[in-house]
């Protein structure tokens, strides 16, 4: 049983939420530790992508301390898969979220964990490891950071332009039109577009509100939901491509995980961007 279960005058999801963030800091912790020594890359798939012995070390971290206080809870982890078990709980595990980075020397990676009912995130925590800082949000209950609670603003378009992420699936293949002509658009009418690698570090740079927007493209599903929940707890809202409404999961193909995600005057003006391609 769950703390928030067991002690009703207990915010909800506070122990999934701290065991989530001493996780993500021990994971992180042994990741900057290890940056600079020798670890093996091996490619996984066909698309690109790589893992690295970093991203198994941290995964190994993160699962045992996840089944030593939630041992009958579902785990999606970005490289063991799923453990399944039964109920409608669902941890997800990015252990390294920027692995292509990691490969190439690049120090822009993050530690990923969310916790998900049925589908739709209620914790989410992103670690940095290069800066020591963990971003960390519950349903309802906004987003914070060490120095206090995250209040990204609100105000016009920047008359020259928004500064955008950008991210797209792995299974995205080079020469999609859809893909290609969302950044041409984006590139035109925004002040720059953030290709980072590592979508975890967007959100939470959208959550303190350093970034204007957020777009994606048949989205991965494992890290998307724990950082799209930091941004939409400091008031970031999401649509789809052509401005419908859009419920944040993991779950369902991957086509289902384009969007637009903003505040205020911003959302509007992306919309209009993605439209346009």
């Amino acid at each position: 049983m769950t703390s928030s279960a067991a002690d009703p005058g207990a915010r909800p999801y506070a122990r999934e939420q701290q065991v989530a963030v001493e996780a993500a800091e021990e994971a992180g912790a042994m990741l900057r530790a290890r940056f600079q020594g020798a670890y093996a890359v091996r490619t996984k798939g066909g698309d690109g992508d790589v893992v690295t012995d970093l991203d198994l070390a941290a995964e190994k971290l993160i699962l045992a301390r996840l089944q030593t206080h939630f041992p009958h809870e579902r785990i999606l982890s970005e490289e063991a898969g799923l453990l399944d078990a039964a109920g409608h709980r669902t941890w997800l595990v990015d252990p390294l979220d920027g692995s292509n980075n990691v490969a190439i020397g690049l120090t822009a990676y993050a530690v990923g964990i969310g916790l998900c009912v049925d589908g739709a995130p209620v914790v989410g925590v992103v670690h940095e490891p290069v800066t020591g800082s963990t971003w960390r949000a519950a349903l309802g209950q906004g987003a914070y950071c060490a120095s206090g609670r995250l209040h990204g603003p609100a105000g016009p378009v920047p008359q020259a332009g928004p500064v955008v992420a950008w991210t797209q699936g792995h299974a995205v293949s080079r020469d999609d039109e859809v893909a290609a002509e969302l950044r041409r658009s984006l590139e035109r009418r925004s002040r720059r577009v953030l290709q980072l690698w590592a979508p975890l570090l967007g959100w939470t740079m959208l959550a303190r509100g350093t970034i204007d927007g957020f777009v994606g493209y048949r989205a991965e599903g494992i890290d998307f939901p724990p950082g799209a929940l930091l941004a939409s707890e400091t008031g970031v809202e999401f649509r789809t491509l052509d401005g419908g409404p859009f419920r944040v999961s993991f779950g369902g193909p991957d086509t289902g995980r384009s969007f637009v995600a903003a505040r205020a005057e911003t959302l509007g003006y992306l919309l209009d961007v993605v439209g346009t391609a």
